[in-house]
């Protein structure tokens, strides 16, 4: 298997939570020599410079080329859907704890069921200053719960299709227990002995529930990749690769946003105006006053990377006949009314495809079956900045396992790279 197909994997394993997805790249942008910038303070940047920009769930880093009047921005998000472990989540049944979640995006609940599953996020530890928290990274690394389904003898209807209740079927198991155990603070508390600190220290935790199952290669000639979290972790790989890379003359960005899978509308989303204070601060940095600022926009070209869906061998009555994309056929460019993709800025895509011979693809949802939204139509819209949606095409969008061709990472990655070097 090819060399970048085992990198993503490496990401994959890594990235169970959108914290950890941000921690994975910062480590990556350091390796290649990025130095580290705070959104709270003045940028010094200068020419042939390389940067980035923590920002909790999200992240920019970007390059300084000698021509510095563009950017050109490649844009993709660090979340998933999954289920949030709340805030007092522990209850008992049947001589179990479980815990109460809250599903996160438009997860499909019931590939869930029967997993293996652990939790992953930050936690906000006590400091002498209540208004600065210390936020700390944990995940368990091993498999500590699952969600049983119901035998089939109790739910004899369950293969015609059955609701699945979030606030039911949906609770992770992460213990047995016996009678006058007391429930109160057990995930607090064993929170607080990962990381070494008093449970009243611990002042709240933001937990996702991740499937810990490995990234595996498939198929008599190994040329399917099942992974968990291909939605979008496939696009954050491609990104940030591009972007070390490529070799630019202009500002090229690479962005991690998170909340896509809600909507975007967050400080850390594609619907917020943190993009255009990172640009601007860049901007200035290097000298440009505001008209200098909003042409460098209006140059600019956002390319908007997220997964497709790749036509179904099952189900090719819910594609589109003529702009079904399949697995190890490419990238695919997305058109759609709910997409940035315009016909000049397809073109922009097609033309470098073919000068660097990356393989391509069109996709367009069936016209009566309206595909989901991404980040590339609010993040263009907010910039005044032309754009173009790509992605690899992938089946089992948003189960806890997902499915993709082999050789379509590196496709999008050539890409990327192609889109900082031109």
């Amino acid at each position: 298997m090819s060399e970048v197909a085992s990198e993503l994997c490496r990401w994959l394993k890594r990235g169970v939570s959108p914290y950890h997805t941000v921690a994975a790249a910062e480590e990556y942008l350091k390796e290649h020599g990025f130095s580290a910038l705070s959104l709270q303070e003045k940028f010094s940047v200068e020419r042939g410079g390389k940067y980035y920009v923590e920002h909790g769930t999200a992240l920019f880093a970007f390059t300084v080329g000698q021509q510095a009047d563009f950017f050109r921005i490649a844009a993709a998000h660090t979340d998933w859907p999954c289920m949030r472990i709340k805030p007092v989540p522990e209850q008992l049944a049947g001589g179990c704890c479980k815990l109460s979640v809250e599903p996160y995006g438009g997860a499909i609940l019931n590939t869930w069921l029967d997993r293996p599953l652990s939790p992953a996020g930050i936690a906000a530890v006590r400091t002498e200053d209540p208004m600065h928290p210390e936020i700390r990274l944990v995940s368990w690394d091993e498999p500590l719960m699952t969600v049983p389904n119901l035998a089939i003898h109790m739910n004899r209807e369950v293969n015609k299709g059955v609701a699945t209740k979030p606030n039911v079927d949906m609770m992770p198991l992460c213990r047995t227990v016996k009678e006058g155990w007391s429930k109160d603070g057990y995930l607090l508390g064993k929170l607080a002995d990962k990381l070494a600190v008093r449970r009243e220290d611990v002042l709240s935790f933001e937990l996702y529930v991740y499937c810990a199952e490995e990234p595996q290669f498939v198929g008599f000639e190994q040329d399917f990749l099942s992974a968990p979290r291909l939605d979008n972790l496939t696009s954050v790989h491609a990104c940030l690769t591009g972007l070390v890379r490529g070799s630019g003359k202009g500002i090229h960005v690479a962005v991690l946003y998170d909340n896509e899978e809600i909507g975007s509308n967050t400080r850390h989303g594609a619907d917020s105006s943190t993009l255009s204070i990172v640009l601007e601060k860049i901007a200035l940095a290097l000298g440009m006053d505001r008209a200098a600022y909003l042409d460098a926009c209006t140059k600019g070209f956002l390319l908007s990377c997220d997964v497709a869906h790749a036509a179904h061998p099952n189900h090719m009555e819910f594609a589109d006949a003529a702009h079904a994309p399949v697995m190890n056929g490419g990238v695919a460019l997305k058109r759609s009314p709910r997409y940035s993709s315009e016909a000049e800025t397809c073109a922009v895509i097609r033309a470098l495809c073919d000068r660097h011979d990356i393989p391509l693809q069109t996709y367009m949802n069936r016209a009566d079956l309206p595909g989901g939204s991404t980040v590339g139509s609010m993040a263009s819209a907010l910039l005044a900045m032309p754009a173009a949606d790509i992605g690899v095409p992938i089946l089992a969008m948003h189960s806890a396992r997902e499915l993709m061709g082999a050789q379509d990472q590196e496709a999008i990655c050539r890409l990327c790279e192609a889109f900082f070097d031109d």
